[in-house]
């Protein structure tokens, strides 16, 4: 009987969750979806290409969220087994709320490792598969980028100004295409269209000139009809790999490389070990990535115990509510307290040290307190 009650305590718990971290990052994946329509309207890239870069954002989301729609979950599934009477049954088979409480615990270390595989796996491949989308793409919606009367440079080492736009036809255009650091051309036609023949783009430019530039020199060619390629170009938007892109193998090798060099006493400057971004400069943001990678989801345990401080007391009681209210507000504290305090986690020693022990600090007097309240409380 009591292997049955917590089966459908912690199915009760795992349905509720996930619907509402799935309802809730669709959500906030849509409102971001929209902040991203600069990648096809500034930067000129395909829907694919926007479709792609967003639905691989969904893991961070979903990671980002996990703690706090893992609070709301367990919080209001003891509200509700409290107010339908159901908490009762578990007191009456001999359920001790310790017990119960550890109960919730084994089920939160379940979910930390659900929150450890999304922040040292899934999150960065996803974030690096989504960049590269854009390193394997060149600029697909010159239409899109293309504004009158403006100097347009989305596109790397191209400069495009156009007087008059009508769709893909184009009126007084200025081309400056920059070669190498001394070496460039300035292209004016008098019209223009922009031709898109699959992976083959180019602008079909008519009457005008080619002046091309090399160190001091300068060559001027009049034309009637010039192509111009477009189909080798490609967006400013960053392409490399940022930190938090990079696999945890990646980042740990960086990490260890970097304390090798340092206890050898070596001058480092710029040392790129094994990707762009891995020098000396770069350590305690690393340091930092890897605490939010593989310490903090230990915060999810954390905040099952605060969640399991509400069956403490009953719905008799006049005060039910507003504690729990505070219990709820705790809990959001402490999740907001792991994003902040991540912040200083590689300043120094001292602030690592305050960083790792901070959630047993909190951990151990919350838990003595329940064993101490475990007995039936109104």
């Amino acid at each position: 009987m009591k292997k049955l009650i917590f089966k459908k305590l912690i199915s009760d718990i795992n349905i509720f969750f996930f619907i509402a971290i799935l309802s809730t990052a669709a959500v906030i994946w849509v409102v971001q979806a929209v902040n991203f329509l600069d990648i096809i309207a500034e930067d000129g890239h395909s829907f694919k290409i926007y479709f792609l870069y967003t639905i691989f954002n969904l893991p961070k989301i979903i990671s980002k969220i996990l703690p706090f729609v893992f609070l709301i979950s367990l919080i209001n599934i003891f509200v509700k087994y409290e107010i339908n009477n159901e908490l009762i049954i578990f007191w009456l088979l001999g359920i001790n709320k310790i017990k119960f409480t550890n109960t919730i615990l084994k089920i939160s270390v379940l979910y930390f490792f659900l929150q450890l595989s999304l922040t040292s796996f899934f999150v960065p491949y996803s974030l690096d598969k989504a960049r590269s989308f854009f390193r394997n793409s060149n600029v697909d919606l010159f239409t899109s980028i293309i504004k009158e009367k403006k100097f347009i440079d989305a596109v790397s080492n191209l400069t495009i100004f156009v007087e008059e736009k009508n769709g893909d036809m184009l009126k007084k255009i200025m081309l400056k295409d920059r070669i190498s650091n001394n070496e460039f051309q300035i292209i004016v036609a008098e019209d223009g269209k922009i031709l898109n023949n699959g992976l083959n783009k180019s602008l079909s430019l008519y009457n005008g000139k080619i002046i091309n530039h090399s160190n001091k020199s300068q060559k001027i060619i009049n034309f009637s009809e010039f192509q111009f390629d477009l189909s080798k170009y490609s967006s400013n938007t960053i392409s490399h790999p940022k930190i938090q892109e990079n696999s945890s193998k990646k980042l740990l090798k960086c990490f260890n490389k970097i304390n090798y060099e340092l206890k050898k006493n070596l001058v480092l400057q710029k040392i790129n070990v094994l990707y762009l971004g891995c020098n000396f400069e770069s350590k305690n943001i690393i340091k930092e990535e890897l605490f939010k990678r593989f310490y903090s989801p230990i915060y999810i345990i954390l905040i099952g115990l605060i969640s399991s401080l509400v069956i403490l007391r009953s719905k008799d009681n006049k005060k039910y509510f507003l504690i729990n209210s505070f219990i709820f507000i705790i809990g959001v504290f402490i999740v907001i307290l792991s994003e902040i305090s991540l912040k200083y986690s590689s300043l120094n020693d001292q602030s690592t040290l305050l960083y790792i022990g901070t959630p047993i600090f909190i951990f151990i007097p919350i838990y003595i307190y329940l064993i101490h309240n475990s007995q039936n409380k109104s």
